[in-house]
This record gives C-alpha cells, sequence and structure tokens, in this order.
C-alpha cells in the first residue's frame, strides 16, 4: 500500500512538473510572439510616417506648381490673341539633366525662332520616368526644364521672364510601361512657344 501511495505521489509530482514546464513553455512561446508582433507594428509604423512624410512633400510641391501656373496665368493675360507657333521635345538620359548635343542642336532652331518671334512666351514642361519617387521627379522634372531655360538665355540671349516652366514628374508619360523604349521617351521637356503669328 506504501508502494501504491508513493508511486501515486511520484505520479502527481511528475505531472506537477510536467504543468509548469508546459506553462514555461507557452509563456516563453507567447513573449516571443509578442516580441515579433511588437516589431511588425514598429515597421509598419515606420513605413507610415514614411509615406506621410512624402505624401506631404508630394502636396507642398503640387501647391507650388498650381501657384505658378495661376502666376503664369496672370502673366498671360493680354495675350488671349497667341497660338502655339512652335512644338518640340527635348530628351534626357536617365536621372539626369545635363542637356546631350542632340538637345542642344534641336534647342538652336528654337533660340533663333525666339529672336524671330520677340513677343513669344516659351512653355517648358519637364517630364521624368517612372524611376524614383513622386518627389523626386518632381525636382528632376523641374531641373530639366530650368537646363532648357538656361541653355537659351545663355547661348541665344533669351530673357528669363519670356520662359516658364512647370514640372510633371512622372504624371504624364507619353509612352506607358509597355511599350518599346517607354522610359528613355518619358524622360524629356516638352517645349511650346506661343507667340502671333
Amino acid at each position: 500500500m506504501k508502494m501504491k501511495m508513493m508511486l501515486l505521489f511520484t505520479f502527481i509530482a511528475l505531472m506537477l512538473i510536467a504543468g509548469c514546464a508546459s506553462k514555461g513553455y507557452v509563456d516563453e512561446q507567447i513573449a516571443a510572439m509578442q516580441a515579433k508582433v511588437d516589431a511588425d507594428v514598429n515597421s509598419v509604423k515606420a513605413k507610415t510616417d514614411m509615406n506621410a512624410e512624402e505624401i506631404t512633400k508630394v502636396k507642398a510641391m503640387q501647391a507650388e506648381v498650381s501657384k505658378k501656373a495661376d502666376m503664369a496665368l496672370n502673366e498671360a493675360k493680354g495675350f488671349e490673341n497667341y497660338q502655339v507657333i512652335w512644338e518640340g521635345v527635348v530628351n534626357f538620359d536617365f536621372d539626369n539633366f545635363d542637356l546631350t548635343q542632340m538637345a542642344k542642336d534641336n534647342l538652336s532652331g528654337l533660340g533663333q525662332k525666339m529672336g524671330d518671334y520677340p513677343r513669344s512666351l516659351l512653355e517648358v514642361a519637364g517630364h521624368t520616368d517612372k524611376s524614383g519617387s513622386a518627389s523626386y521627379n518632381m525636382t528632376l522634372g523641374m531641373k530639366r526644364g530650368e537646363a532648357v531655360k538656361q541653355y537659351l538665355a545663355d547661348q541665344y540671349g533669351v530673357a528669363l521672364y519670356r520662359m516658364f516652366s512647370v514640372s510633371y514628374g512622372e504624371a504624364k508619360p507619353v509612352a506607358m510601361p509597355d511599350q518599346k523604349n517607354a522610359a528613355s521617351q518619358n524622360r524629356r521637356v516638352v517645349l511650346k512657344l506661343w507667340g502671333k503669328l
């Protein structure tokens, strides 16, 4: 009988030990899972914060573009009889706003035409491909437009007040991604010369 009691006591003790071990194991698993969930939450929060900053930058740039467009419209009052008398496109290399020799050659005709029409105005619209963030592409599109304006001012004496620029970044692609050479076609500045015929 003592033997049976001893066995029963041993069995109960083993069950209690196993129960404690199981509880400890479960606690460890819960702690590990909680740490993983906390890390995932922190990662998502960081990404959300970065996205919010990016959206804020893009909204600020859009407001600036809208403001410049309004200013250009106000400046254009009195030019109701103007129409597009010349159009052209200058392409750029990837992630670059330096004018290529081909771009300079294309701009030479424009520089001469602006000399022939001294009251003409030039609309300079910078564009990019989809590579990079939206805010980066807005800035790159503006730098491309400014490079064209500066070249025309330096090489042909075109007054800067006769040229206004805007950047559309990646927002207005001329070629869709599935088309051949789409990215290179989208890296461009579109030029429209407005004047009276």
